[in-house]
């Protein structure tokens, strides 16, 4: 029988290596932060979508990806 484990219903940050829980506000300033770093210092990011989504959602997910996070490393499992 699998373990049992529980949902997170607050988003969790990492402090000096330990995570506590933050506000989502928090969260999303510490994901978008990282992001902007990572297009600043030039390191590459790319963007997956699923073949199951909607043709419009696949393409807000492409517009996103070379817009927001400035790269042209988007695929999708379209094909198989």
């Amino acid at each position: 029988m699998p373990p049992k484990y529980t949902r997170l219903t607050q988003p969790l940050v990492r402090e000096a290596g330990e995570l506590r829980t933050a506000t989502w506000d928090e969260a999303l300033d510490r994901a978008a932060a990282g992001f902007r770093r990572a297009i600043d210092q030039g390191k590459m990011t790319g963007l997956f979508s699923c073949s199951k989504a909607t043709n419009e959602l696949n393409f807000a997910a492409q517009k996103f990806g070379r817009v927001a996070l400035r790269t042209n490393n988007i695929d999708s499992c379209n094909r198989t």
